[in-house]
């Protein structure tokens, strides 16, 4: 494992009275054995079939790597089609991997397709994407695990009809993959039809947790991301999350730090990594926290309504936006720094007195400034009595990233298991996606509709 955990600043010695006291951790070690065996004995079982993602065998690897290869060089755009953990996974490790400004370098230099993850249906968006994407060299990854995602089931059929109009309806089948579960939705029933290639999702992988399966492997071939070292990194951390030390296994002890926060109404987690590569990485954290931990009732059936508000930040951009309130706001959160110790690229700021302003800055790096700064952040909390405690990444590289990811998705895992929930449902997403069926007028919904119909609004608290 290269990630490092420093969670000194969540304790009582950093912060005083509104830290943990290092004895309630060792008091509760029945609660960290019990949150243990749950998540590490169901390993690979149901619906934790994610932590055997990472097990990939070369062969596999090398398949998808030659199928990426082949998009890779016909392709001028690769669109991918998703929503929630479809494009969420796909988006943070692009992001982080591929050069910041990926779509706007030559051909030569960029060494792969223009990336597009559409993860919304704004009508905007999709005239947008029109406008700049040549139909006839763009290949789309229309990626649901249930084959009946209303927002991806629209694009694609949109999109399908345009590539029909474009190329020829046989040269447009070329131009679609789906990654779907095998045997199971319209989607893959209409890819059987069509003869569009598909990759499965495994049937224990969710969403939120797909990003090491089909979900994220596809794309990450077809942008040459390396999947292997992904994979490796993943590994280990699956590795170090399976020690039953709660003081060697990382994703164990801040599980516990943050559902003990919970405890003392620190109900928002604030994921703020100082990298623009990992900005969207804070984006796939507060859908796998969100969706994961906001329960009505825990396993035995009682309310509970529990959870901790995931919040995005990014330094230093934020420091100017929302330290202020993290500093002297409510106790009410946990601020999860991400710091990087190597950055791919340094950048000088000239000592020459090309202009006589920031004497205080001159003969530093860029560098050096962001990590200053992210350490004075760290201080400025800790000196307030805020909860708070930094990841550390010797750089950010395929593997560290894999090692991040899998961390998330442990963590978030036994966070589950120490509050009593369903860590894998999403009873109130379910709702929504049902209402929209019946609202757009999907056979098999009319009582729902009847339902939504029933619901009157009072003028008089409406505004005109």
């Amino acid at each position: 494992m290269k990630l490092r955990f420093d969670y000194n600043n969540m304790m009582t010695s950093s912060i005083g009275s509104h830290g943990i006291k290092p004895s309630e951790i060792d008091k509760a070690q029945k609660a960290h054995t019990a949150a243990f065996n749950e998540v590490i004995g169901n390993s690979g079982k149901g619906w934790q079939e994610w932590t055997e993602t990472p097990l990939l065998d070369k062969v596999a690897i090398d398949v998808l790597n030659a199928f990426g290869k082949s998009v890779r060089e016909k392709a001028s755009a690769f669109v991918v089609l998703g929503i929630g953990g479809s494009a969420l996974g796909p988006i943070c490790v692009c992001n982080a991997l591929l050069h910041l400004h990926h779509n706007e370098l030559s051909k030569s230099a960029r060494k792969a397709p223009k990336l597009y993850v559409e993860d919304n249906i704004d009508p905007e968006r999709m005239a947008s994407l029109l406008d700049v994407i040549d139909l006839k060299t763009t290949y789309f990854n229309v990626i649901t695990k249930s084959g009946e995602t209303s927002e991806t089931l629209s694009q694609f059929l949109i999109l399908y009809n345009l590539l029909k109009e474009a190329v020829g309806e046989d040269a447009a089948k070329e131009h679609i993959f789906v990654t779907t579960t095998v045997g199971k939705g319209s989607l893959y029933a209409v890819a059987q039809k069509e003869g569009f290639k598909v990759f499965g999702i495994p049937a224990g992988v969710g969403g939120r947790f797909s990003v090491l399966s089909n979900v994220g492997l596809v794309p990450f071939a077809v942008m040459g991301i390396d999947i292997e070292s992904l994979l490796y990194g993943a590994r280990n951390m699956r590795e170090a999350c399976e020690r039953p030390d709660i003081h060697a296994n990382p994703a164990l002890m801040t599980a516990f730090l943050q559902v003990r926060s919970m405890k003392d109404g620190k109900n928002i987690s604030v994921m703020m990594p100082y990298a623009d590569g990992l900005r969207t990485m804070a984006d796939f954290y507060c859908q796998i926290w969100a969706e994961s931990l906001g329960k009505a009732v825990n396993k035995a059936g009682k309310t509970v309504n529990c959870g901790q508000t995931p919040a995005k930040s990014l330094g230093v951009t934020d420091q100017h936006s929302q330290v202020q309130l993290y500093t002297e706001g409510p106790y009410d959160k946990v601020v999860t720094f991400i710091g990087v110790d190597s950055f791919g690229k340094s950048v000088d700021i000239p000592k020459e007195e090309s202009a006589d302003i920031g004497d205080f800055l001159k003969g530093h790096t860029l560098n050096e400034l962001i990590n200053a700064e992210r350490k004075s952040t760290e201080f400025a909390l800790t000196k307030a009595g805020r909860s708070n405690f930094t990841i550390l990444m010797p750089s950010v590289t395929a593997e560290t990233v894999g090692e991040l990811l899998m961390y998330f998705m442990y963590e978030t895992a036994f966070a589950g298991a120490y509050l009593g929930i369903d860590t894998f449902n999403q009873p109130g997403v379910e709702e929504g996606k049902k209402a929209t069926f019946a609202m757009i007028g999907r056979e098999g919904y009319e009582k729902k509709l009847e339902e939504l119909n029933s619901v009157k609004k009072d003028d008089s608290f409406i505004i005109k």
